[in-house]
């Protein structure tokens, strides 16, 4: 009787090492210098103290004391946070039935759907909160339709320069990226446990609450999340669309970066922010977690 020997696996060759490590050098390189070293970067320039130079001078916290003791910064930081809660709460909202609709009922139109959901990033993004701006200005599209259609008779500024006019803006601009991570999210649930729901007697929207909505939370989650963290620290839309009353954190770490020529503090106010955000990323993480193991 022959014997069957087990076959070893060969040894990996060092080409196929070498080409492996070259395949993973580029983004080890994008990786260590968009992110690593200029985090890096920063947390060593909020270290430092102004002295008019580009790196400052010495090392001293003073910087994050005046962040932590200034009514200023915990008002704006708070603001910050509650439009950009606002603009999250809107924009998942009102992408979920959007997702919805594409990962159940789409059918052959889902490709080309797809398509038009992803089509606002074929478009500069300044280039859409200037057309919310053309919209909502005292003179835009909005004032001029409600005066067409007489429900007032003159022109308002109840639109630009507002809170609502920056969550408006900023739910309609990160719309795709929260519709898409819930879409995949439904689009992974199988389509058995819906059967089997049904046939168990389950209405639909029973169907929905028991077995859709805690499927796809992970996926609402993670749009949550994709939405939130730019938010808290976009300067761009609050000087277009927002007035002083929607003046974020990030209009003032520019402004230090800016026309303040205060770098470090620019810096500590950034370092400041990114606590702020990744306290919320961990608490989102738990319920990530808590839904992952009831599911």
């Amino acid at each position: 009787m022959s014997t069957i020997v087990a076959r070893q696996p060969l040894p990996e060759s060092r080409s196929s090492t070498g080409f492996r490590l070259a395949m993973l050098l580029p983004g080890g390189l994008v990786t260590f210098f968009l992110i690593l070293f200029a985090l890096g970067l920063v947390v060593f320039l909020a270290l430092r103290g102004n002295d008019g130079s580009l790196l400052g001078a010495g090392f001293t916290f003073a910087n994050f004391i005046t962040v932590a003791s200034d009514p200023l910064y915990w008002t704006v930081t708070l603001r910050s946070l509650a439009i950009a809660g606002l603009v999250t709460l809107a924009t998942v909202v009102t992408a979920y039935p959007v997702a919805y609709y594409l990962a159940f009922h789409a059918g052959r139109r889902r490709g080309l759907l797809l398509f038009l959901v992803t089509l606002p990033f074929w478009t500069s993004y300044l280039l859409r909160v200037f057309a919310w701006k053309i919209v909502l200005a005292y003179n835009g599209v909005l004032n001029s339709a409600l005066i067409e259609s007489g429900i007032w008779s003159e022109p308002t500024l109840a639109f630009l320069n507002t809170p609502a006019a920056v969550v408006v803006t900023l739910a309609h601009a990160y719309a795709p990226f929260a519709i898409l991570p819930i879409y995949v999210a439904l689009d992974t649930i199988p389509k058995s446990l819906l059967e089997a729901a049904s046939d168990l007697g389950a209405r639909p929207f029973t169907s929905f609450r028991r077995v859709v909505l805690p499927n796809s939370m992970p996926g609402v989650l993670a749009a949550a999340l994709v939405v939130f963290v730019p938010t808290v620290g976009d300067y761009v839309t609050p000087a277009l669309v927002g007035g002083p009353a929607s003046t974020m954190i990030g209009t003032l770490i520019q402004a230090q970066f800016g026309k303040a020529n205060d770098w470090p503090f620019g810096a500590a106010l950034a370092v400041a922010v990114m606590l702020v955000i990744l306290a919320v990323v961990l608490v989102v993480r738990s319920a990530d977690r808590r839904f992952g193991s009831r599911t």
